[in-house]
């Protein structure tokens, strides 16, 4: 998992190899949310492009922050169901989504609060 700083938040992808990684953009304008009424649903983009392209001059880390609790998928695995994402749209909730579930769910599998035990 690459964790890239972004001023005020964090932006994650998902390494494939060859200096390509999987990860989500935007893509076209906010809608309505059906439960607020308020523009905070977003449609996003499974996307594969170069690390260099996504991370610009932001700084960035590899950051497997849930191998302490979870074992990896076999990296074929991983790069498999990524490559299976390219090119989906979703939408999202812009104050719910966090782009390092959508990765670590490709890498561990299953839900991400799964991952993290109790509380």
């Amino acid at each position: 998992l690459i964790e890239i700083k972004r001023g005020h938040y964090d932006h994650w992808a998902l390494y494939m190899g060859d200096g390509y990684v999987i990860h989500v953009t935007p893509v076209g304008k906010a809608v309505p949310s059906l439960s607020a009424g308020s523009e905070t649903i977003l449609i996003i983009k499974v996307t594969k492009e170069l690390l260099n392209q996504v991370v610009g001059n932001d700084a960035w880390t590899v950051n497997n922050k849930y191998d302490c609790h979870c074992t990896p998928l076999p990296v074929g695995e991983i790069i498999w169901r990524a490559e299976c994402c390219v090119g989906e749209e979703m939408a999202y909730d812009v104050f719910d989504f966090k782009s390092d579930e959508f990765v670590s769910k490709l890498r561990y599998g299953g839900r991400v609060s799964d991952l993290e035990g109790p509380s």
